[in-house]
């Protein structure tokens, strides 16, 4: 039997290696039994399969793109999409009317038109839906374009603004289930096909920016009376429908309310979930437990408070939430805006955050980011219909996540924020091979499976 080898990809704070390939390692038999130091790779033991990892294509991020010159917006969508060239990303998620990361509030039906006859996405048309296109193109036959709203337009909303939280008017429920429907045949009338739908951004927040308030119950409600029904009746219940859409804290509460009604459980696929109420790993787990038929997918997460540039600490808080989240049944991962300008919008109320790319529309530069090489260790290599498999690690000042491909490659991640050189054994089907993970690193893996 020939021998193994190993490819290394590998990112490091100390070094330039950014997502760079090292040389290959080679596995041995394991002749002595070690016992210390080890990674232990099970891949006959398999839990969820991968749908994707992705970011957002906002309104802000086209425009900031729109600000460049030809080969900088390119240069963006090929960093992210090409699977080749970038880090293979095919999942992209949008907004349904406008979000904070527009240019300002807008709806597809400004005034009040409960027929929705004046439906009109032609705001979109100007940047939004030409850069979904080409990301679209680049990405290829495993893109998968998903769209949640941030708020209804104003007149279906209780406190009569898009902004500052307000609930759906009980009278218009009707008419904002028949609204996704045409935002989905309209985004299809433009070559764009719509693979999902979260029922609301952050349910929970009222916020400055577009927001809109369910409780568990009201969302159980509108998804089970309007919303499912009218997917249903427009020949739509292919659509991948998600609840929640926010931090992780409450996401077992919510998947509760809305699974253990069978009759609004059926028209819903799965829950989508943020990052900002902190770690909260092991209650995507819970959901999963009692509920193994719904997904979990992370729908959104970025630094707040504007750009910081260099920062390190960046990649790996990415990298650590990624490998906790798959770690407990994740099977789909969405950043939010794919690049930003200098001030980290536009953002029409001030909201700014970091992105993994950020672009100075001044001099027409990009700076990539810590995050983006961290994401990729991910994207690039554990690719749609991956598997996850079994692992265990001889310390916790190391984190890892292994997957199996398609193609039977193995895939490892190993992550290091540590300030020291950690050496480890990395030991799968009776053969071992020794290699050091780097202080503040991340390593990719990539070795056949026998």
């Amino acid at each position: 039997m020939s021998q193994r080898t190993i490819r290394m990809i590998q990112t490091e704070k100390n070094s330039q290696d950014r997502l760079t390939e090292k040389a290959t390692i080679s596995f041995h038999r394991d002749e002595q039994g070690v016992e210390n130091q080890l990674i232990n790779i099970y891949d006959d033991l398999t839990y969820q399969e991968i749908i994707g990892f992705g970011g957002a294509i906002t309104e802000s991020s086209a425009v900031t793109a729109a600000k460049l010159g030809q080969e900088n917006r390119d240069k963006i969508i090929k960093a992210y999409f090409d699977a080749e060239e970038g880090i293979g990303y095919t999942l992209c998620r949008t907004h349904i009317n406008s979000c904070d990361f527009s240019v300002g509030n807008y709806a597809y039906v400004e005034e009040e038109d409960p027929s929705l006859s004046n439906f009109d996405i032609s705001r979109d048309k100007q940047a939004l839906i030409p850069y979904i296109k080409q990301a679209a193109s680049t990405a290829g036959d495993n893109f998968l374009l998903y769209a949640s709203p941030w708020s209804p337009p104003a007149w279906m909303k209780t406190n009569g603004e898009m902004n500052n939280g307000g609930k759906l008017k009980p009278e218009y429920q009707e008419v904002w289930a028949r609204y996704y429907i045409k935002f989905i045949q309209a985004y299809a009338a433009e070559g764009l096909a719509i693979w999902g739908l979260t029922v609301q951004n952050e349910a929970k927040a009222v916020q400055i920016w577009d927001s809109c308030i369910y409780t568990a119950e009201e969302e159980r409600d509108f998804v089970r009376d309007h919303l499912g029904p009218a997917l249903e009746s427009a020949d739509l219940s292919h659509v991948r429908l998600m609840v929640w859409d926010h931090n992780k804290e409450r996401v077992y509460d919510r998947a509760k309310v809305a699974f253990t009604d069978v009759d609004a459980s059926k028209y819903i696929w799965g829950i989508g979930f943020h990052w900002y109420s902190g770690d909260h790993f092991e209650a995507l787990s819970a959901v999963h437990d009692r509920f193994p038929d719904k997904q979990l997918v992370f729908t959104e997460g970025c630094h707040e408070g504007g750009v910081q540039l260099g920062s390190w600490k960046s990649g790996e808080r990415y990298a650590h939430d990624i490998i906790g989240n798959l770690n407990n049944w994740m099977s789909g991962w969405t950043d939010w805006n794919i690049v930003l300008d200098e001030q980290g919008g536009p953002n029409h109320v001030g909201n700014y955050c970091d992105a993994p790319i950020i672009a100075d529309t001044q001099s027409d530069t990009l700076t990539f980011q810590s995050s983006y090489y961290y994401i990729g260790h991910f994207s690039k290599y554990i690719r749609p219909g991956a598997v996850r498999i079994a692992s265990s690690k001889y310390t916790d000042k190391l984190e890892t996540i292994a997957f199996k491909n398609v193609d039977g490659t193995i895939v490892v991640v190993v992550l290091n924020r540590t300030d020291e050189d950690l050496p480890y054994t990395l030991r799968n089907r009776d053969e071992l091979a020794e290699s050091v993970s780097p202080a503040n690193s991340i390593q990719t893996l990539l070795f056949p499976s026998l």
